[in-house]
């Protein structure tokens, strides 16, 4: 109406009522055309969305133009300026719905932590942006021509029925709420996409924030075919190759730490197998530990699975030891056993020279912490800096009841295997001189777990007294 003289020329009632029945059915097609959008495939909803409101808005416009040409015998110049103002209006309004659409798009694909296909081919951003600052340039210098052209017609007519400055007020209400009418589908626009870039930001963000916190297991949202899509794409490339990588490297870890323990434990008399049950063993002990508060927030599952990749390194000190005490078939004399002792500083010192070298980090240190502090004692009387209580590191305390039952149900050169039931006993009475309490504790209510282990990972043979007494619960 405000760049049509012909359209100003109508009555309210025969100006609107036709633009809301031609809305009205515009409304009901759409309804049916959002189930056909929703069907087509994700990576193309977004640019059909656009090309089917963009459509109907065209439609509708050739519908009116054509209503008007027939019914009030309006002329082409009236058509094409009512084609020209839906075709604005439908531009806007299919940009706003299509960035809506991408932005249900992105949820959808975060929630069912799916990815859209990429093309090689896709529609840059800077095009996009380019295309949008022209369109709305168009629309804006479009509209505001029309209006101005008009209202000099206007002029032309009037003459001077009307002040000039009466006139020149007219002019620049109309101007200003068309441009007004304009920036606000503009700013929309503007506000939709920094909503989507916001979005999309976001979840590069917290992947990366995970990643640097160490998770290896996230995944970036590919919810757009564009450079922020490949974009996506490429962070996910890089955190799977990462993961790849650090797996790689924890088995190379792993079986470096299980060859070097093993090389200890060969130079002894015990055999492989004690490796594999003390490790198990310190795990549900360090499980069941998780469940009482004062270990809850110590006992992370990071840590408890540390402590059970760094329990087999706890004898490796053994190396330093000569064979002639490490392999005595008989009872050590006390400057053996003294020279004996030694294996706990030995490994911790090797492991401590590791952190120095290569830098210091928490599976080596707990490492070190086994290696060192697996013979301390509750009570202090333990060995090599006769700590006493809490002073002593968790992850020693755990490994000194593993040690110690493992070397009780296994047979060794000084003595036969005993059974489930004395090992249990002698732990027993060791509680709060030898073992920390909540340790044993934990033992009572894991003794299920350690027998299991014990059978699942028995070692080839065995003696007369563990066929007749086999491991049970009392």
């Amino acid at each position: 109406m405000q760049v049509c003289p012909f359209l100003d020329s109508l009555t309210p009632l025969q100006l609107f009522l036709p633009i809301l029945l031609v809305f009205a059915g515009k409304s009901l097609a759409r309804h049916y055309v959002t189930r056909y959008i929703e069907r087509r495939p994700l990576a193309e909803q977004v640019r059909v969305q656009f090309k089917t409101d963009l459509g109907l808005f065209l439609i509708a416009g050739a519908v009116l133009a054509s209503y008007n040409s027939i019914v009030y015998s309006f002329p082409l110049e009236s058509t094409g300026k009512v084609m020209i103002g839906m075709l604005v209006l439908g531009f806007f309004i299919a940009c706003d719905l299509a960035l809506y659409r991408e932005y249900t798009i992105a949820e959808q694909l975060r929630a069912s932590q799916q990815s859209l296909p990429l093309s090689a081919s896709h529609f840059p951003i800077s095009r996009k942006f380019t295309l949008f600052a022209s369109a709305c340039a168009f629309a804006v210098v479009g509209v505001v021509f029309l209006v101005i052209n008009k209202d000099l017609e206007w002029l032309i007519h009037t003459g001077d029925k009307i002040p000039l400055s009466t006139s020149q007020r007219y002019i620049l209400t109309e101007i200003f709420f068309i441009v007004a009418a304009v920036m606000g589908y503009v700013l929309a626009i503007i506000l939709g996409y920094s909503r989507n870039l916001k979005r999309f930001l976001s979840f590069q963000h917290e992947a990366l924030s995970q990643v640097a916190e160490g998770s290896l297991d996230v995944h970036v949202p590919v919810a757009s075919n564009d450079e922020f899509g490949h974009i996506a794409a490429s962070t996910n490339a890089t955190i799977a190759k990462l993961a790849d990588r650090t797996q790689e490297l924890h088995k190379t870890r792993d079986v470096s730490i299980l060859g070097l323990a093993t090389l200890a434990e060969t130079r002894d008399n015990e055999t492989g197998a004690h490796i594999i049950r003390t490790q198990h063993y310190v795990r549900a002990l360090a499980n069941q530990l998780k469940t009482e508060p004062a270990f809850a927030e110590q006992l992370t599952d990071e840590v408890i699975d540390l402590l059970y990749k760094s329990a087999p390194l706890h004898d490796v000190g053994k190396v330093g030891i000569p064979d002639a005490i490490l392999l005595k078939p008989g009872k050590l004399t006390d400057d053996e056993f003294a020279i004996m002792k030694q294996h706990a500083q030995i490994g911790a010192d090797a492991l401590w020279k590791a952190e120095q070298q290569l830098g210091s980090n928490s599976f080596l240190r707990l490492a070190r912490e086994i290696s060192l502090t697996h013979h301390e004692k509750w009570d202090g009387s333990g060995y090599p800096q006769g700590l006493t209580g809490n002073d002593i590191p968790l992850a020693g305390r755990l490994m000194a009841l593993a040690d110690v039952y493992d070397a009780l149900i296994s047979k060794r050169v000084y003595k036969p295997a005993f059974s489930h039931d004395k090992a249990k006993s002698i732990i027993l009475e060791g509680r709060g001189s030898h073992f920390d309490p909540a340790i044993v504790d934990a033992f009572l209510a894991t003794e299920a777990d350690f027998i299991s282990i014990a059978k699942t990972y028995a070692d080839t043979e065995t003696t007369e007294e563990e066929t007749s007494a086999p491991l049970q619960p009392a």
